[in-house]
């Protein structure tokens, strides 16, 4: 059975719970990182040198990179559905995981660590609105292209939806301003339909 490392607070790990939900996949999950430990054990770094979650076991294969987890998953389960065959398709699914690692993914975490898992006596308030002013014209850009299609790789939902689907969730609900996006509110309720989004993604942030 797939093993899932990893505590359900982790974005990164709700990614990849998310997906395999969506699959219909039946798994196991470890509590790993932060006050759970176990991802700094000599053991868990001879899966994950990195020592950060998420890591799977699927039939002797270890994996670890949350993106790099889900298209596996998707790959070898959701060919032609979750996983786009075709390569045009699957490209318009990429790009926009790879949009969450390289260019809103900094940004999120200072303010999501300064909001949320940072003493208000201890947040750097002006790190935090120069991030806040950043991820107001990062998701901008997603809106626009949210405004011509249903969800980011097209009219259905792909891998691409989950990494930036997660923090999406994230952004639309931090306490701060937000510019109007439109577009990716209405994709967040289509998401909000799905049971898996709801039970991973839609949760209170700590």
């Amino acid at each position: 059975m797939l093993k899932i490392w990893g505590r359900t607070s982790s974005i990164n790990v709700q990614k990849v719970l998310w997906c395999a939900d969506e699959l219909g996949l039946a798994y196991t999950r470890i509590d790993a990182g932060l006050a759970f430990g176990v991802n700094d054990t000599p053991e868990y770094r001879a899966m994950n040198p990195n020592g950060l979650v998420p890591t799977i076991e699927d039939d002797g294969l270890i994996l670890w990179e949350s993106n790099s987890i889900v298209r596996y998953l998707a790959a070898k389960h959701g060919a032609g559905g979750l996983w786009p065959t075709e390569p045009g398709a699957r490209g318009l699914a990429d790009r926009w995981m790879d949009w969450q690692l390289t260019t809103i993914s900094e940004d999120m975490r200072t303010v999501f660590w300064g909001l949320v898992r940072t003493p208000p006596e201890k947040r750097d308030l002006a790190a935090i609105e120069k991030s806040r002013q950043s991820l107001c014209r990062l998701w901008a850009r997603l809106d626009a292209h949210l405004a011509r299609n249903a969800f980011v790789g097209g009219d259905r939902l792909t891998v691409g939806d989950i990494p930036v689907g997660c923090f999406a969730y994230r952004w639309l609900h931090l306490p701060l301003e937000r510019n109007s996006l439109p577009n990716l509110e209405a994709w967040h309720e289509r998401l909000a339909t799905r049971p898996a989004y709801r039970k991973h993604v839609m949760v209170t942030m700590t």
